[in-house]
């Protein structure tokens, strides 16, 4: 291999370790067999196999099997908290979900990016956080270094790289406020 070649190859290198490519490799596999192939009810099954990667997952949370998710050892969710189908985390950084935290459907909780501006094309990465009682909505996007505050809706198909204040319904690309979620008692 030629020295420009090799100079080529390390430019764009991300600086995973040979150990991180290993286990997420062999994350993959788990996750396209078994992972995947279990039943929906099974969420104890798969928090289980999330969590001999590395994850952080309460003995309540709901994980579905056709969820995505770049490396386990980077995730966290708090009780009651949920995954639904398709939800795609690429978590090169931490994803944390609080309490009751709900991810809807063929969302994408994305944590890195690259150096756009940088002839190296770094990648770069930032964790992305979840409030308790917040709620992602169907297709989604949250970019990396977001914080989405306690009780906030971001809105189906809103795609947000900037923080999202506590109690604020956010949709639109770039997301924007749009409302406050008041929360109704039931009176029954």
């Amino acid at each position: 291999m030629s020295n420009e070649m090799k100079l080529q190859l390390d430019r764009y290198s991300h600086g995973f370790s040979r150990k991180n490519r290993a286990l997420r490799l062999f994350w993959k596999f788990v996750q396209n067999t078994v992972f995947r192939a279990s039943p929906p009810f099974a969420h104890g099954f798969r928090r289980s196999l999330l969590r001999l990667f590395g994850a952080q997952i309460h003995e309540t949370a709901l994980v579905y099997p056709t969820v995505n998710v770049w490396a386990p050892w980077n995730l966290e969710m708090g009780p009651h908290s949920c995954i639904s189908w398709g939800v795609d985390i690429y978590c090169v950084d931490m994803v944390s979900l609080g309490p009751q935290a709900l991810v809807s459907q063929y969302a994408r909780l994305i944590t890195a990016s690259h150096a756009f501006n940088s002839p190296h094309f770094e990648l770069q990465h930032e964790p992305i956080h979840l409030g308790s009682e917040s709620w992602i909505c169907a297709y989604a996007y949250v970019g990396m270094g977001v914080t989405v505050g306690r009780g906030a809706v971001v809105a189906a198909t809103a795609t947000v790289v900037k923080d999202v204040e506590p109690w604020a319904i956010v949709g639109g690309n770039p997301a924007r406020r749009i409302g406050t979620r008041n929360i109704v008692e039931d009176e029954s």
